[in-house]
């Protein structure tokens, strides 16, 4: 158990040194920012409802789709735990700060955004590490099975297509039903949305998030080529191999 801590404390080490820093920021920020945007219910109708998250999160499955193809599903998977946990410390630091009084202005509004409701937190962390692992391992699957031309546009589109559809849904739906049929009811005097509502939800979020997927798409798709042009990660793939 030692030796294999030790190696994935190296493993993660050299990955961070390997991905550029562009992907892993917008990534970790479009996470962040996913967390805020929920707390916002956007459109709420009998047979739909949809919160801020939706706005952003079509990002965060680009950043994972391109690292995954490149890097494989278990350095994304990586990645998308130490954005939780990095999301998880900043809303620490929201909270802290709105919970310091201040009698220089009225910040009521700013204490009730950025000090969080726990249960949103909750629900999005769980949804988001859940809806990462099956994205990463769909897209990598897809990938794995396309034989014919696999570093292709049609292949890339493929795999990040239906990845993004599948974990966008299952990411949503987690989400709209812990936060808004399980707790919401208890914490916010009734306000619930039926399960319905969180499948439409869920279901409208994934094809919006989708249609975002198919406009971006020629970006990532740029992106992991150009990495792979240049041997980005040589350093991690060659620790990989010593370790077989």
């Amino acid at each position: 158990m030692k030796r294999w801590l030790k190696t994935e404390r190296n493993k993660f080490r050299i990955l961070l040194r390997s991905i550029p820093a562009t992907v892993v920021t917008l990534f970790v920020v479009s996470v962040i920012c996913m967390n805020l945007l929920a707390n916002k219910t956007l459109l709420q109708l009998d047979w739909i409802a949809l919160d801020g998250g939706i706005l952003i999160s079509w990002l965060s499955f680009m950043c994972m789709d391109i690292i995954t193809k490149h890097f494989g599903p278990g350095a994304s998977n990586r990645i998308s735990i130490l954005a939780a946990v990095i999301n998880l410390l900043t809303c620490l630091i929201f909270f802290v700060a709105s919970a310091i009084p201040s009698n220089a202005a009225d910040y009521s509004a700013f204490d009730s955004i950025f000090g969080g409701t726990w249960f949103i937190l909750l629900g999005s962390t769980v949804a988001f590490l859940a809806s990462a692992v099956i994205n990463n391992t769909l897209n990598h699957l897809i990938g794995a099975s396309l034989k014919k031309n696999p570093d292709g546009k049609l292949a890339y589109a493929l795999r990040t297509y239906i990845s993004t559809f599948i974990g966008q849904f299952l990411d949503n739906f987690i989400f709209s039903v812990i936060v808004f049929v399980f707790f919401a009811p208890i914490f916010w005097d009734g306000f619930h949305w039926t399960v319905l509502q969180c499948a439409m939800c869920a279901l409208t979020g994934a094809v919006a998030e989708l249609i975002m997927e198919v406009v971006f798409s020629p970006i990532g798709y740029r992106i992991a080529k150009k990495w792979q042009a240049e041997a980005v990660g040589k350093e991690y793939f060659e620790f990989k191999e010593s370790q077989k």
